[in-house]
């Protein structure tokens, strides 16, 4: 009897460990053992299990024909399966301790990617009935849009813009066997480039409503990166780029649209009503004129044929905004086209074909009405026509003088009339020091006589040229001023200066003779800013441009303003 069992049992132990072992079908039980009995007859191999899951949508729907892949520990090659009808998948043969990578995704949702550490129990005795659960995953509908509208800090659109946008999380997962290494990551990034004004457009992102709904106001989050902004391509960005953070909640709540006025290198102060403008008078904040703090023309600049753009903290109504644009004198409106833009929360007011030349100054009028509050914007502005970056030299571009008499044949110059002097730009006045003089040149102010008088050409003093900035259009030919388009202030910049011809106080005797009414065609005058004894680097005259003005300028042949009537000859 036990002669019977050492011999049955002698084979038995040869085909679990003798060297022709096999197990091609790898079901850790040795090839040709269909019931086996005793564990000498399981290969000592891995043991393997299943993962599987289920896949929904942010609505706990089943997300069907999902795609699911998995990498197992360094596979260069992951597994595939798809979900079912009630989003279920299924992967076999998984081997325990193994690292895995599951991806899950379809199109129009999120994806997310989670990395776990299957249990090392996976897979033991009995085989091949261990299951690890991912579920239930689930993935966010990608059809959101935000919306973002950038501004330079110079009050343009920032065109060309690129940005990222970042919404998470996106998904969500539960791994039910207790496993703390669960990674998840489910972020959708989206970037995207601005339009020529400046709109940028995230589209095919998670919608607000959605992240909050789903995953609460406080974990779900957009994050934005701006870029860095070089408009004029000269290698020093006018902003460094843009840094933000929104909760879904908040964009639920105050919308998909955002104005967004990029931080200068250096930070700007903010407006109040006027958040953005390439034209900075029009901001609420900006400060009043005075002679000792003028308009900044530079940030006032507007080049030939570009627009004005305003951008609104809030949304303005159709139909409310108006514009009113004349030039200096303000004696007439010139053309102008006015366009609300993004829901309202931009203008673009454009001058008509021309209107907007080179070194000349505007002044503007504004109004509109907040659809939120019904509150009415209203504020004028004054700028200049030109490029900050193209300097154009300062030159005069005429000389008139004002006739007091009645209407002559011959006009002429007579003691005590006003003579102005008009540049082909706007002159500020020195910070500090003094004033230029200007010198009567091409006729002689003392006839008959040697002797120099003061405003004469080559003399030691001459006429003090004072700024003379219009407030209102200049008299016409019939002798009234007219009313200007709309009232206008002083910038304390001006294309326009004058001075008296009379004899100058404290100029000693004065030749009998001396001061003679002049021909306005033989007069050359000559502003002599080389003459000013320049007080450092503030004590000399520049143009909008902040060109110094240091050399003289001089003009011939002075008009005169108004144009003489010419008498109704009498009737027969």
């Amino acid at each position: 009897m036990k002669k019977h069992l050492v011999m049955a049992v002698v084979p038995f132990l040869a085909l679990g460990c003798g060297d022709d072992f096999k197990d091609e079908n790898g079901d850790g039980i040795a090839d040709g053992v269909r019931e086996p009995d005793n564990v000498t007859v399981v290969v000592p191999a891995t043991p393997k299990g299943t993962v599987s899951g289920q896949v929904l949508t942010s609505d706990l729907k089943p997300l069907t024909e999902a795609t699911v892949e998995i990498t197992i520990g360094s596979s260069p090659t992951p597994l595939s399966a798809t979900t079912d009808a009630k989003g279920n998948f299924t992967f076999k043969d998984v081997p325990a301790g193994s690292q895995v990578l599951l991806t899950f995704g379809k199109a129009n949702y999120a994806t997310l990617r989670a990395t776990a550490t299957i249990p090392a129990q996976a897979g033991n005795v009995p085989l091949n009935n261990a299951n690890v659960s991912f579920g239930p995953v689930t993935l966010t509908r990608l059809d959101g849009t935000l919306r973002f509208l950038l501004v330079t800090p110079q009050g343009r659109p920032a065109a060309n813009v690129r940005a990222t946008l970042e919404a998470t999380p996106a998904g969500n997962i539960a791994l039910n066997n207790n496993d703390i290494n669960l990674n998840i990551v489910s972020t959708v990034t989206v970037e995207a480039t601005s339009d020529d004004q400046g709109v940028l457009v995230f589209q095919n992102i998670p919608s607000a409503q959605e992240l909050v709904r789903y995953t609460g106001n406080v974990t779900s989050r957009y994050r934005l990166w701006v870029s860095a902004v070089d408009a004029n391509g000269d290698g020093v960005p006018e902003s460094n780029g843009y840094v933000a953070s929104y909760t879904a909640s908040e964009v639920v709540a105050q919308g998909t649209t955002r104005l967004l006025n990029l931080p200068a290198s250096r930070p700007t102060g903010a407006a109040l009503t006027v958040e953005a403008t390439n034209v900075a008078t029009l901001r609420p904040t900006t400060p009043i004129p005075t002679a000792a703090n003028p308009i900044e023309p530079l940030r006032n600049m507007v080049r030939p044929g570009e627009p004005i753009y305003l951008y609104f903290n809030q949304p303005v109504q159709q139909g409310s905004l108006m514009a009113r644009l004349t030039d200096e004198y303000a004696k007439e409106s010139l053309p102008v086209t006015v366009a609300l833009g993004n829901g309202g929360y931009s203008a673009t007011i454009t001058p008509g074909t021309g209107v907007v030349q080179v070194g000349k100054e505007y002044n503007i009028e504004v109004r509109a009405v907040s659809v939120e509050t019904g509150e009415l914007y209203a504020d004028k502005g004054t700028f200049y026509g030109g490029d900050p970056g193209a300097v154009v030299p300062v030159t005069i571009a005429e000389a008139r003088y004002q006739e007091t008499s009645p209407a002559t044949v011959i006009p002429q110059i007579n003691l005590g009339e006003m003579i102005y002097i008009n540049f082909s730009a706007p002159l500020a006045l020195p910070a500090e020091g003094d004033v230029v003089e200007v010198f009567i040149g091409g006729t002689d102010l003392t006839p008959g006589s040697e002797t120099l008088v003061a405003g004469q050409e080559g003399s030691s003093t001459g006429y003090v040229l004072s700024l003379d900035e219009p407030t209102s259009p200049y008299v016409t030919n019939n002798g009234n001023p007219e009313q200007p388009v709309f009232g206008i202030g002083r910038s304390f910049i001006s294309s326009r200066y004058s001075f008296r011809y009379a004899a100058l106080p404290n100029s000693g005797p004065v030749p009998a003779g001396a001061y003679p009414a002049l021909n306005p065609a033989s007069v050359r005058l000559v502003v002599k800013f080389s003459k000013l004894p320049i007080s450092g680097v503030s004590g000399t005259y520049e143009s909008i441009w902040g060109q110094p003005i240091v050399s003289d300028l001089s003009v011939s042949n002075v008009a005169i303003q108004p144009a003489p009537i010419t008498p109704t000859p009498p009737g027969p």
